[in-house]
């Protein structure tokens, strides 16, 4: 492993241990020549993949691009970041499962979203909306059709207006708990 301070080729290993669920492992290194230290995580990689985008181009797959997608989806949402690493995992090892090698981003898309859809509904509306190019209203309107339990469903929230918060003196003292 090259030292990434100096560039020295020649690195030992001074701990290892499982990271993420046993899906990688982190090594702690000391470089023979600067004697800095750094750490390396080494994940096991089935295959090499490739994605096929809509124009047909070939691209190496990156567990990084996928990864940042679903942690943009997942922002301000309550999902810590061990349960987003184990989501991305999972669906990387998924991908790597399904035994093709060229696999359209359209899939890639659909698991994602078919993930997300089951972890967060906000997160899903978020991924779906860039996956498949939302340029209106209408376009939200017609995915929150598909989700039970939406105020488009008629769900819980539907015909509730009243957008005050629910908790007591939220806007000062005098304010009630209206639930």
């Amino acid at each position: 492993m090259r030292c990434p301070f100096c560039g020295h080729e020649d690195t030992q290993v001074k701990d290892s241990r499982p990271h993420e669920d046993g899906a990688a492992i982190r090594r702690r290194r000391i470089c023979a020549s600067c004697s800095q230290r750094f750490t390396t995580i080494e994940r096991v990689q089935l295959r090499d993949l490739f994605v096929v985008k809509v124009d047909g181009r070939r691209v190496p797959f990156e567990r990084d691009k996928l990864a940042r997608s679903v942690r943009v989806a997942l922002r301000k949402r309550p999902v810590d970041d061990e349960r987003i690493e184990r989501i991305v995992n999972g669906l990387v090892r998924q991908l790597e499962a399904s035994g093709e090698t060229d696999i359209p981003s359209r899939d890639i898309g659909k698991l994602v979203m078919d993930t997300l859809r089951e972890v967060d509904v906000v997160a899903y509306i978020r991924f779906a909306s860039v996956h498949w190019d939302f340029r209106e209203t209408k376009d939200f309107a017609a995915i929150l059709e598909s989700i039970p339990g939406t105020m488009a469903q008629g769900g819980p929230a539907a015909g509730d207006t009243d957008l005050r918060p629910a908790v007591a003196g939220a806007y000062g003292p005098g304010d009630v708990k209206r639930r």
